[in-house]
């Protein structure tokens, strides 16, 4: 999206941070509003150009664990199931990355396969990407990702880890190769 934005706008993310921060604009909101108002921006570039100035972004973190304990923050108890989800999957292949965002961490292979999201204190959702699959025992359709995954396996306490689990983050994985 970057290259994108200098190939679209003939400025660089920088030239528009700097753009930015002379309207002395600080919140995501204001940033974004004014881009689309004044430079019609797409609200994709204008988030991106909010989220980069106001350093919001998971890209902007120095240091993913950060990232990773933002997220379990009041959660603290799921992390033992994100620990041992994360050692599943990256048993799957050596070609398993995971990157941590703000509120979810992604799951990639070449594209992204999974997202683990401690949702609230009482629920974490597991995020699946198998488009065409037909939802079944755990494997809900997903309505609430915005098209970022197409199932979701919610777990309401740690003893529902299972192999079923497994299996379908298996079925994701062997499809994003």
């Amino acid at each position: 999206m970057i290259n994108n934005l200098q190939k679209n706008t003939g400025k660089s993310l920088e030239d528009w941070i700097s753009i930015v921060q002379k309207e002395k604009l600080l919140k995501h909101g204001e940033i974004v509003k004014y881009l689309k108002t004044n430079h019609e921006f797409t609200h994709g570039f204008a988030n991106l150009v909010a989220h980069k100035a106001l350093q919001s972004d998971a890209g902007s973190a120095t240091d993913s664990d950060d990232l990773i304990q933002k997220q379990y923050k009041g959660k603290e108890h799921w992390l033992p199931t994100f620990e041992s989800l994360k050692k599943e999957i990256a048993a799957f292949g050596k070609d398993v990355e995971f990157a941590p965002k703000n509120a979810y961490v992604s799951v990639r292979r070449k594209k992204q396969f999974a997202m683990l999201i401690p949702a609230t204190k009482t629920r974490f959702d597991i995020g699946i990407n198998l488009k065409g699959q037909e939802p079944s025992g755990l494997l809900e359709a997903d309505t609430k990702s915005s098209g970022m995954v197409s199932h979701r396996i919610v777990i309401n306490h740690e003893e529902q880890y299972s192999s079923e689990m497994i299996d379908w983050l298996r079925k994701a994985y062997e499809a994003a190769g």
